[in-house]
């Protein structure tokens, strides 16, 4: 069953945006060129001007991202920056954008369009100072907590344009505090959903919908007051764009915003013919989720599953970038479905970062580019009623494999310094229950927003200063989670080896520990997070990351008394466990994946770890002072050093650690023939796996895994059993795979 749109009796006449935006794509169809502009005249015959325009609107979007982040009640867009301010054509093609989350510029150019195609115009109707806004996945965006504003901007009763902004909120009302809802299973559980509706008038937020949030929020001043910010940054960019139209005409600027965006497509398709090889690029990524025995799962869906996500570019010699998803499992009962929305935000914010980090970006790069989704697949499911709650998950590893795609076609074409192992995946602890003032709240600890990167050719990733969603992200300052939550941090700290070895290795990820204070009851939820499998590859023999390491919590701890009697307090994990239990009295846990436990309360301790990225090339390449720099500054041990790098040190004190060159050398020499001695040849192991497949030896969630995508897609089904020489009758149907859940 899908959600279906329902019209009352009266059915207005489309309008003429609609009009005006089957025109544009019927050009674009019949000439290949936006708004069937083969010539740019404007540009060509004033380029200064061109330039000129250009850049201010781009301006008054950063502008606008700016001044609305310093009015944002959320430490989320305050301190970490979740936000994004765009401009629109009056058909809803993005045409400057500021810096932040870019990811939901194609996402709200989705939903502006939604409007003109379900008739907005007639009904509710579409004037000067209405206020819309969204948080549909199906329509447009990624997931519920990205909610996004949109307004139109008229000149002379005319619709020249629009203005639109998104923040990510800390708090969606779902079954678990929080943004993320990791539970949910179903559309009906992930919290408030604002569908493509009038909340405003007149430039005001109507109290109705106020009132809605309040009513159906842990914690609203977040939402309700980004609702402000959000409107106050449109309607900046709208007053802006009214003072250039005064001097440069209407019809002058809506004619240049169209070339904008033509030119935007042919710089995209310039740029991928200069940086890249044209040919089919393959790549692979997995995601595994265990929640087996963890409290609030429905048994709607197999606990434990793992999915595979193939992708298979294809740059054309016109420099037109493709990307196919077949082979991608059914979407499930679970919060990790994605939409054709969030799709195209992935491929968006990895254009905005990979190949256009000018900032001269827009819709031009998106229609030089296109993405082929198995529609029942995760990226494109066919029941409406889905989860899209952590659509992330599932996501981020997907865009990690199109980076390292982009960097096969870089390195192909001699652009090593263009090369980046990509983005990571990072989870994100959700939390609520009664806050250190006693009252209900509920929110999402953006932090994560600050995990290592993946390497580059040239050299190591980021430490704790990146993610993909968001590639200018911070963790935001401590004191600043304290005042919004009933915690108290006793640390942060670098998490050696957290970051993929190689010649150059990931950037390493950190750790905070939590000191739980001043409340009786704290709900810990953390989402996104693959425990068992690698979704941070690596490339050119670099190693993945890590996965995630455990949680661990000490419930019940001493660790007032300690305050009390002035002894040493806890402020990382430290080499591991035992150290942790030496210092603290009280219950310990260990927990694997997901976090979802009994609440906590005052004096109880938790500690959580992000992600660090991929290394690039062969670890034994690396140059062991690189390596001795890390040890020094706690980002590598010693054991990593010797084991991974096969670097040797002159015996001294820890402090004064020396390289050994003649040993570090001959170790190398003898890891290396040790490779050789074990390795075989490529037929010997493809006919060992050969065996492997026709007798289905693997855990049930790989042949599950494989059941699924091949019950899908009947032409993944004919190339694996082509690539293994299989009969044309195998399948794993007979596994237990169970029935594919949208049917």
């Amino acid at each position: 069953m899908k959600l279906a749109h329902m019209m009352d009796g009266h059915r207005a006449s489309k309008g003429p945006l609609a009009d005006q935006l089957a025109r544009s794509e019927r050009l674009f169809a019949s000439t290949g060129h936006y708004a069937g502009l083969e010539d740019l005249e404007l540009r060509q015959a004033d380029p200064l001007r061109f330039e000129t325009v250009h850049m201010k609107l781009r301006a008054f979007c950063v502008s606008a991202r700016e001044m609305a982040r310093r009015i944002s009640a959320s430490p989320g867009v305050r301190e970490v920056g979740e936000m994004v301010v765009a401009l629109y054509t009056p058909e809803g093609d993005a045409v400057a954008l500021s810096n932040g989350i870019m990811v939901h510029v194609h996402t709200m150019s989705r939903f502006i369009k939604w409007m003109i195609r379900n008739e907005y115009e007639g009904n509710p109707g579409i004037a000067p100072g209405d206020i819309f806004a969204n948080n549909d996945a199906f329509i447009g965006t990624v997931q519920v907590p990205d909610v996004m504003d949109v307004i139109p901007i008229f000149h002379e009763g005319r619709l020249i344009a629009w203005a639109g902004a998104v923040c990510h909120e800390l708090e969606a009302g779902g079954i678990t505090p929080g943004g993320d809802v990791a539970l949910a299973q179903e559309r009906y559980a992930e919290g408030l959903f604002v569908c493509a509706e009038k909340i405003g008038v007149n430039d005001t937020i109507r109290r109705d919908y106020v009132i809605r949030c309040e009513r159906n929020l842990r914690m609203p001043i977040y939402w309700v007051l980004d609702e402000q910010a959000k409107v106050a940054a449109c309607i900046y960019i709208r007053e802006q764009l009214l003072e250039l139209v005064a001097d440069i005409g209407a019809e002058t600027l809506v004619s240049l915003c169209r070339e904008f965006i033509e030119e935007g497509r042919r710089s995209q398709l310039a740029r991928t013919r200069q940086l890249t090889v044209p040919g089919t690029y393959r790549g692979h990524a997995f995601y595994g989720h265990i929640t087996s025995g963890k409290p609030g799962f429905q048994a709607l869906g197999d606990p434990d599953w793992l999915y595979a996500i193939p992708i298979e570019m294809t740059i054309g010699v016109d420099g037109k970038i493709m990307l196919d998803f077949e082979g991608a499992q059914p979407w499930g009962y679970h919060s990790m479905n994605c939409t054709p929305a969030g799709m195209d935000g992935g491929m968006f914010v990895t254009l905005t970062q990979h190949m256009n980090y000018e900032g001269m970006v827009n819709a031009g790069a998106w229609l030089a580019t296109e993405l082929r989704l198995p529609p029942g697949s995760w990226t494109n499911p066919d029941r409406e009623t889905c989860a899209t709650a952590t659509s992330w998950a599932l996501l981020l590893p997907a865009f990690g494999v199109f980076q390292r795609l982009l960097s096969r076609g870089f390195l192909a074409r001699g652009f090593v310094e263009e090369v980046f192992v990509g983005q990571v995946n990072s989870p994100m602890i959700e939390m609520g229950g009664i806050n250190q003032h006693g009252d209900e709240f509920g929110i999402a600890h953006f932090e994560c927003a600050a995990a290592g990167s993946g390497a580059l050719a040239i050299k190591d990733g980021l430490d704790t200063a990146y993610v993909g969603w968001n590639p200018e992200s911070d963790m935001g300052n401590v004191e600043i989670w304290e005042q919004e939550m009933p915690l108290l941090y006793l640390g942060r700290s670098i998490l050696p080896n957290s970051g993929g070895a190689g010649r150059f290795r990931g950037g390493n990820a950190f750790l905070s520990t939590w000191l739980v204070s001043k409340t009786d009851e704290l709900r810990l939820v953390t989402s996104e997070h693959s425990s068992r499998v690698f979704d941070n590859a690596g490339m050119c023999g670099g190693y993945p990351a890590p996965t995630c390491q455990v949680h661990r919590t000490v419930r019940n701890s001493n660790i007032a008394q300690r305050a009390r009697n002035r002894l040493p307090l806890v402020h990382d994990l430290g080499p591991g466990q035992d150290r942790l239990a030496s210092r603290l009295d009280g219950i310990h846990e260990q927990t694997e994946g997901p976090f979802i436990a009994a609440p906590m309360k005052s004096g109880d301790i938790f500690t959580h770890s992000y992600n660090g990225g991929g290394g690039y090339g062969d670890p034994l390449a690396r140059c062991p002072k690189l390596t001795l720099t890390d040890m020094r500054n706690g980002h590598s041990s010693r054991r990593h050093a010797e084991v991974v790098h096969g670097i040797r040190f002159l015996e001294s004190s820890e402090s004064e650690l020396a390289i050994d060159w003649d040993a570090t050398k001959q170790a190398r020499k003898s890891m290396l023939r040790n490779r050789l001695e074990r390795a075989r040849p490529v037929s010997a192991w493809l006919s060992e796996e050969r065996q492997r497949v026709m007798s289905r030896d693997f855990v049930p969630e790989v042949r599950k895994m494989y059941a699924a995508a091949m019950r899908l897609s009947p032409r993944f089904a004919a190339e694996f059993r082509q690539f293994w020489s299989l009969p044309s009758e195998f399948s794993f149907e007979d596994t237990g795979a169970g029935k594919d859940p949208s049917k």
